[in-house]
Formats: C-alpha cells, sequence, structure tokens
C-alpha cells in the first residue's frame, strides 16, 4: 500500500513541503496561506476523482460478475454476500446507500456499448450530435474525463430516468387510426433518445455550478417536460403508494411510518417551514407580531425534532378545533404552484412548487386553480418580472411571490434555502446609492448569505437583465478578487423556454 508521503507527492501544491505522515501534513497546512490550502483541496478532490473512477470500475466488474444467472457462483455469492452492493459495502467500508451508487455507476460504466450507436460527447468536440444510441454516453464520458463525479453522475441519470419505450401498438404522432410501422417506431425511438441525450449533455455542462441535490431535482423536471403523460404516470403510481401505519418498537413505544405522495410532501415541508423558519434560518424581518414568537421559538429548549412533533399534534389539534391561527399565527402555511401560460394563452404540461422547484403534473395546477385561485405574474423568456419603481423602501407581497418565481430559492452559489426562507435584497443600497425597489435590482438571499453579503466584502452587480455577480474582495493571503455568477436554478432554466430541448410527447413511461 502506498505511503501518505507517496499519497502526498501526487498533490501539487504539497510537493514543496516534507511530508513524511498525517501529523507533518497537519502542521506544515496550518502554516499555508489560504490560496495554498484552496489549492491543495481542489487538488485532492481531482485526485480522488480519479482514484474513484478505478473503484467504480471494479465494482462495475463485480455486479457484472455477480449477476443473478451466475447462481451462487457468482464472485459476490461465492464469498458469502447476496449482493454485489453489499460485497462492495463490505470491501470498502462504505454506507448501503454509497455501495449500491457504486455498483449502478459501475455497471453502467460497464454496460455493452457495441450493440448500440453511442452518441457524440463534448470531448468529442460534437456536443450538439445526439444521434441513436445509449443516451448517457455523454455522462460516461463526462466520468471518465473528470468532468463528473460519481454522486453527479447518478444523480443525473436517476433524474431523467430512462427515454419511454414506444409499444408496437403506438399510435402515429399525427393522431391516425393507424399504428405505427417499424420504421415509425425506430424513428420515434431515435427521437426519444436524442432528447434524453441532449438533456445529459446540458446537465454535465451545470455540474460545476450546481449541487448533486439540484441536479437531480433538474433531471426529473427536464424528463417531466419531456414526457409529461409519462408524468401524469409516474404522480399518481407515487400518490397510490401514499400510506401512513403505526407500530410500537421493542420498548412498547407507538412510531409512525409516512410515506407522502408529491404534493403530501410539499404540504408537510411547508407546514414546517411556516412554523420552524426561525429556528431553520428563515428571514428576519418579519412583522412585530411575529418578532416576539421568533425569539421565544429561537431560544426554545426543545430539538427541531421535538419541536416538529409537537408541531404536527397541534396541526390535528387544530383541525379539530378549525383554529390554524393559534399554531400558525399570522404566517399561515401553503403550498404555491407557479404553472407558465405563454402569450396564446397554452399552459406547460407541468407545473413546480414555488419553494424547492418540485415538478408537478399540470392537473394538479388546475386543481388547486378551482380551489384557491391565482396570481399572474407577467415576465420574459428568463423569467424577469415588470419593475414597480421607488415608490418604497421595502419589496411589496407581489413583488416578493415575482422574486420567488423568478429565482425559486437563495441565489449563493451552492445555497439550497428555498423561496420562503429567503430575504429580498437591494443590490442598490437604498441610501448610498439611491436603489430602486425594482424587481430586476433585487434578488433573494436566505438569511444567513444575507448577513454575509452586509458584513463581508462581498457586493453583488447586474448589467441590465443579464444574470447576477456575486464579488469578493480577499485578503492578500487567499490571493486575488474572485467573481461568480448568480445563476438561476437549472429547473427554472427550463421553465422559461431559456434551454431548447425537443417537446414531443411520448408514451406515458413510469
Amino acid at each position: 500500500m502506498a505511503t501518505f508521503t507517496d499519497v502526498a507527492a501526487l498533490i501539487p501544491t504539497l510537493c514543496g513541503h516534507q511530508i513524511d505522515d498525517a501529523e507533518v501534513a497537519q502542521a506544515s497546512m496550518m502554516l499555508m496561506a489560504d490560496a495554498d490550502v484552496v489549492k491543495v483541496l481542489a487538488e485532492t478532490a481531482a485526485l480522488t476523482k480519479q482514484v474513484e473512477q478505478i473503484q467504480l470500475l471494479a465494482a462495475g466488474v463485480v455486479a457484472v460478475r455477480s449477476r443473478r444467472d451466475r447462481g451462487h457462483s457468482g464472485l459476490s455469492q461465492s464469498r458469502g454476500h447476496r449482493s454485489a452492493a453489499s460485497f462492495v459495502q463490505n470491501a470498502t467500508g462504505s454506507t448501503k446507500a454509497e455501495a449500491n451508487r457504486k455498483v449502478r455507476v459501475g455497471e453502467a460504466l460497464l454496460d455493452d456499448e457495441s450493440a448500440r450507436p453511442k452518441v457524440e460527447s463534448p470531448q468529442d468536440g460534437n456536443a450538439g450530435d445526439t444521434s441513436f444510441g445509449p443516451w448517457y454516453q455523454p455522462l460516461r464520458d463526462a466520468l471518465r474525463h473528470g468532468g463528473l463525479s460519481a454522486a453527479q453522475f447518478d444523480a443525473i441519470r436517476r433524474g431523467l430516468g430512462d427515454p419511454p419505450e414506444i409499444e408496437a401498438d403506438e399510435v402515429a404522432a399525427d393522431g391516425a387510426d393507424a399504428v405505427m410501422d417499424a420504421d415509425e417506431r425506430a424513428a420515434a425511438r431515435e427521437e426519444a433518445h436524442a432528447a434524453w441525450a441532449q438533456a445529459a449533455l446540458h446537465l454535465v455542462s451545470e455540474a460545476a455550478e450546481r449541487t448533486v441535490e439540484e441536479l437531480w431535482q433538474a433531471g426529473r423536471t427536464i424528463r417531466d417536460l419531456l414526457d409529461p403523460e409519462g408524468a401524469e404516470a409516474r404522480f399518481l403510481d407515487r400518490f397510490e403508494k401514499r400510506s401512513f401505519r403505526t407500530y410500537r418498537g421493542a420498548d412498547g413505544q407507538k412510531r409512525a411510518s409516512w410515506i407522502f405522495d408529491d404534493e403530501g410532501d410539499l404540504f408537510i415541508e411547508t407546514l414546517q417551514a411556516a412554523a420552524l423558519r426561525p429556528r431553520r434560518g428563515g428571514p428576519r424581518f418579519v412583522d412585530a407580531d411575529e418578532k416576539e414568537q421568533a425569539a421565544s421559538l429561537a431560544d426554545d429548549p426543545r430539538t427541531n425534532d421535538q419541536l416538529a412533533y409537537d408541531l404536527m399534534m397541534d396541526v390535528l389539534r387544530a383541525g379539530m378545533l378549525a383554529d390554524t391561527e393559534a399554531v400558525f399565527g399570522t404566517r399561515q402555511a401553503g403550498v404555491r404552484l407557479v404553472q407558465v401560460v405563454d402569450a396564446e394563452g397554452n399552459r406547460a404540461p407541468v407545473a413546480h412548487s414555488e419553494d424547492h422547484l418540485v415538478s408537478l403534473p399540470g392537473s394538479v395546477a388546475d386543481q388547486r386553480i378551482c380551489e384557491s385561485g391565482f396570481v399572474p405574474v407577467t415576465v420574459d423568456s428568463h423569467g424577469n418580472p415588470l419593475n414597480v419603481g421607488r415608490e418604497q423602501r421595502l419589496f411589496t407581497p407581489k413583488q416578493r411571490i415575482a422574486l420567488a418565481i423568478r429565482d425559486g430559492g437563495c441565489r449563493w452559489r451552492g445555497c439550497d434555502r428555498p423561496a420562503s426562507y429567503c430575504e429580498a435584497h437591494h443590490i442598490d443600497e437604498w441610501d448610498r446609492d439611491q436603489g430602486r425597489t425594482d424587481i430586476d435590482r433585487g434578488i433573494l438571499l436566505c438569511r444567513y448569505h444575507h448577513m454575509t453579503l452586509h458584513h463581508g466584502e462581498w457586493n453583488i452587480t447586474r448589467r441590465g437583465k443579464d444574470d447576477f455577480k456575486l464579488h469578493h474582495g480577499l485578503g492578500e493571503s487567499s490571493g486575488p478578487a474572485e467573481t461568480f455568477e448568480m445563476r438561476p436554478r437549472t429547473v427554472l432554466t427550463y421553465a422559461w423556454g431559456g434551454i431548447d430541448l425537443p417537446a414531443k410527447r411520448f408514451r406515458p413511461a413510469t
């Protein structure tokens, strides 16, 4: 096995230091400038990706040699394990979830490519060519060339799913009664694979700027946009799986298991957010009646889990008494959906939630409109709403809705806080710059990043309606000043039509 010194020698920034063991490395890095420490972090991440790729290939080979048709003579089975994932978990010391991911990605890397034509990848210099073939080839190539980690690969592939199957009895796209012939089915199948490959290519280009969770959510939304009939079927399938049951543990204490459908998931999340925001990093700027309640909750000795339990019990009691204000005060809980309607009045086949950007079938939005109405917001093709001028210091409730629709949550790089946890920041200071309370000069930031902006060497600029830019003037030890693009969340990029993806409707796929 390689020694610590051997491994350290593979990291360029450490090569000039005498590194004999972990304790020496720790002492040496404590004396490094901030910029060098950041370089070490980036270099070790690149090295980890290379080692990880080798491990993934090994896991893939283990999986192939442990397939069911090999019975007890399979590689894993012969070593006393039920599955390849179990063997990989034992061999690597990883969690069950990590082992399953290694097996999934490893098998995808080793999947037989000879039976199907390849999709050209960005490394081949022909990123626009999405010829019929294994649609996830761009993901393979990006992983092999260091453009994706295993977690990113798995998130994109699981989010996008597989293109729907084109069945033998599929009706022709023009609505004719005649079913597709073999050539038409082949053409439809090729179009579906091309659409998924194009989506994969785009998400690969987004990977460096997005979290793993956001890549998965973006993949799921794109899949629903490409296959709206399938989105409806998947939504109904998850709805059928909803359940709530109670049972007693070995200690005799009652426990519960709750499986949510998509709407139930959103409802519970927004319910908890409405009640627990002060404890979970919600906005500071609440009305006077709420400030005392927020301070009391922040100082409450109960854990968040205990607070969540008591909240659910209060909600059940409030439901019996029909007095929700006793639980939530003036900040009532609720799920707000966003659905795009074009200039001709045509509604998009899918909608998404304002918080967390979860995609839902358009029929769900139609149902909610019937129940609670809607608020129209006029935006351009990139989700930028209209301005309202400098009439007042704070953004109005309707402007907050518009910001939530455009930003989807905190725009700080890598932050996942939803819109309901955010505060509206003027990028032009109200007093110093005579800033206007315009939508295009405002941006959503969570409480933490809003405070970071005002108390650190940060500022945000924007030219016209281009992307916002975050600037940081670092100290001498941290290297030169940096600028980051505060890009909109990927889900919203598709919602507003900023990405050109095929929009053919395919047969429902579960």
